[in-house]
Formats: structure tokens, C-alpha cells, sequence
């Protein structure tokens, strides 16, 4: 039986358990660099026992950013300053990752403990966003404009010219950011995407934007390094994305060299209601590992070892990816280990203090 800390081999990347930090947003960027805080935070996590660690969304864009505080990876310079990181993340036992993002409608906003709201330009945000039609998220984000043809080639591009830095950084792994609301989900739910060409419509135009940046990306990143895609599995809203579309999207990804679904929901309908609960978004997980044949990541509330442990042992997932339950404890996994009595290494340096009950060296 598979368990939490059993190694994990995705083509020619091997993970030392089935733990992965997910990508959360640090809004601590200038002009989208890396900095000391992103070495020290996803590093900690690395020390920590993950055996996947991804940045935050890294938008491919200057206008892909949600605030003018994101990281970025359109430009050399921004791949250059995450290689430390990277060589630091691998050092520790763990594989790196990045995830891609552009966040469409959901741009130019400001970070979450400042007050809310578009962050004007005067201030360093961007007056244009774009998204696949001219709907806004809500009436507190900006109207966005409706992407051309050459304006969404463009997007598949910048995809590409990051998936190229990020190999030159020394990233193992790749994760597209198809989820929460912002653009490639934004195409895919017909309540954000209402356009009447190729990009919209029937399932086939909807998922196409997604399905081509796949096919652009995974033309340049190579055959030994894992491809990821974020998507969510339902938008909690009438006449939305769904589960069915969900699995439907999930084979055509895998025929196209993706190698897992990390699961989440929402983030594209404002109104929605969504049913908060521990594990709650572990069952779509489950059902598209099941219905599509293809590896899936599973997220959202999952807080303590035996829960985890639960979730890989029943084959609902492949892996879990814990987000605040690793901001407040950076060493999660070597805890949850001891819990499972299961024995794996700590870092040299921190032997003296160990697992509990452990003989200590001086």
C-alpha cells in the first residue's frame, strides 16, 4: 500500500514523498523579482522535508500580474535572480518548481493586507487588462477588454519564452495555473468566456487556449521534466465549469504530455458558495485520477498526517500540496513523519534536537 512518504517518480524527476508546498503568493516583488524572502521562504520548506516545492504564481506578463508585487518570469533578469533559490531548494533534497500564471480579468489588484481594490496607475498598476470577453470579475476589479486573436498568440508565447528560463534556471518541474479565475480558467468557464470565435462556445473552442499552451510548452520543456496543470475542477456555480468538463479536459491534457491535475475549485464566479470543509476538494481529485487515468494533486484544508496519509493510501490522489498549513509550520512533513513512525532524514545540521524521543547528539 502507498503511503504519504513513499517516493514519487514522475519521468525522470524522482520525489522523496508525496508532499508538495503549493504555490502561495508572497506579493513581494519590484518589477516581479525574486528576493531574499522567496530564498528564505521556499527554502525553509525545502529544509522542512517537501519534496516539491513551487514558487507562487509567477506571471509570464508584466500585465499578467494580479498586483505589481507578483513574481515574474518574462524577462532574463527574473530568471537569473530565482537561481539561488532553485540551487538552494535542490541542495535540501527537494525538487523546484514554478508555476505559471497570467492572472486575465483579476490583474492589477492590490495585495491582500493593503486596502482593497484596481490598483491605479499612478501607483504602479495598468489600466488594461484582458481576459477572453469584456466581463468583470466583480464590480470592485476593472472591465476588461476582449483579447484578439494576435493578443492570445501572444499569451502562448510568453508561456513558452518562460518555460525556456525556467529550464536555464534549473526548475525540475512546471506547473500551468488553469484554476481560480484567472485567464486560462477565465477561457474555459462559459460564464467568463462568452466569445463566438475559436476561443469560445463549445467545449472544444474553450478548452483550446489551455490545450495549445500545453502542446507550445511541453514542445520545449523536456521529456525528463514533469508538466502540471492547476485547473478547477468546478466554479460552485450554475451553468459554470464543472466536474464532467473537468475529467473531459483532464484526458485531452494527458494525451497532450501532462502529468498531473492539481486539483482545486472556484475563483471565478464572485457569488459563488462554496462548501468549506477539511478535504473538501479531495473527491474531485479522486474522480478525475479515477475517470481520466491521469496523476492527480490533491489540495484544500488538508491540515494534519493522518488525513494526509488517508488520501494517498485510499488512491484519491497521488500527492497532496499544503499551502497554510505550511506557512504556519515550515517543517510539517518531518512532524507528520514522526506521527506515522515513519523515518526519514533530518537536516545534519538540526540533528541535535531531532524528533521527539529520539537519542540527541551532542
Amino acid at each position: 500500500m502507498t503511503g504519504l512518504f513513499d517516493e514519487l517518480k514522475i519521468r525522470g524527476v524522482t520525489l522523496r514523498n508525496r508532499i508538495a508546498v503549493s504555490p502561495m503568493c508572497q506579493y513581494s516583488c519590484v518589477d516581479g523579482m525574486a528576493t531574499d524572502w522567496h530564498l528564505v521562504h521556499l527554502g525553509s520548506r525545502a529544509v522542512g522535508g517537501a519534496a516539491l516545492v513551487f514558487t507562487e504564481a509567477t506571471a509570464v506578463t508584466p500585465e499578467g500580474r494580479i498586483s505589481p508585487q507578483d513574481l515574474g518570469i518574462w524577462n532574463d533578469a527574473q530568471a537569473d535572480a530565482l537561481v539561488r533559490t532553485v540551487a538552494f531548494i535542490r541542495e535540501q533534497g527537494a525538487a523546484a518548481g514554478i508555476q505559471f500564471a497570467h492572472a486575465g480579468r483579476k490583474a492589477s489588484m492590490r495585495r491582500p493586507w493593503d486596502l482593497p481594490g484596481v490598483v491605479p496607475e499612478s501607483e504602479g498598476g495598468w489600466a488594461r487588462v484582458g481576459a477572453p470577453s469584456a466581463i468583470p470579475f466583480s464590480d470592485t476589479f476593472l472591465v476588461p477588454h476582449e483579447m484578439t486573436a494576435g493578443e492570445i498568440a501572444d499569451v502562448t508565447a510568453a508561456f513558452v519564452a518562460a518555460a525556456r528560463r525556467s529550464l536555464t534556471a534549473g526548475f525540475d518541474v512546471i506547473e500551468l495555473h488553469g484554476a481560480h479565475g484567472y485567464l486560462l480558467h477565465e477561457f474555459l468557464s462559459p460564464l467568463s468566456n462568452t466569445r463566438t470565435d475559436r476561443y469560445g462556445g463549445s467545449f472544444e473552442n474553450r478548452t483550446r487556449l489551455l490545450r495549445e499552451v500545453v502542446t507550445a510548452v511541453r514542445a520545449v520543456w523536456p521529456e525528463t521534466h514533469p508538466l502540471f496543470v492547476r485547473i478547477s475542477a468546478t466554479d460552485w456555480a450554475e451553468g459554470g465549469w464543472d466536474l464532467p468538463q473537468s475529467i473531459e479536459l483532464s484526458r485531452a491534457l494527458k494525451q497532450l504530455g501532462v502529468d498531473m491535475i492539481d486539483t482545486s475549485s472556484g475563483g471565478n464566479v464572485a457569488t459563488a458558495t462554496i462548501p468549506l470543509g477539511p478535504g473538501y476538494q479531495v473527491p474531485f481529485a479522486e474522480a478525475i485520477r479515477r475517470d481520466a487515468g491521469i496523476a492527480t494533486g490533491a489540495v484544500g484544508l488538508i491540515t494534519d498526517a493522518e488525513q494526509a496519509e488517508q488520501v494517498i493510501q485510499s488512491e484519491q490522489a497521488d500527492m497532496v500540496l499544503l499551502a497554510r498549513e505550511l506557512l504556519r509550520d515550515p517543517y510539517w512533513p518531518l512532524a507528520a513523519a514522526q506521527e506515522l513512525g515513519q523515518n526519514i532524514a533530518w537536516p545534519a545540521q538540526y540533528l541535535r534536537a531531532g524528533p521527539k524521543g529520539a537519542p540527541r547528539r551532542n
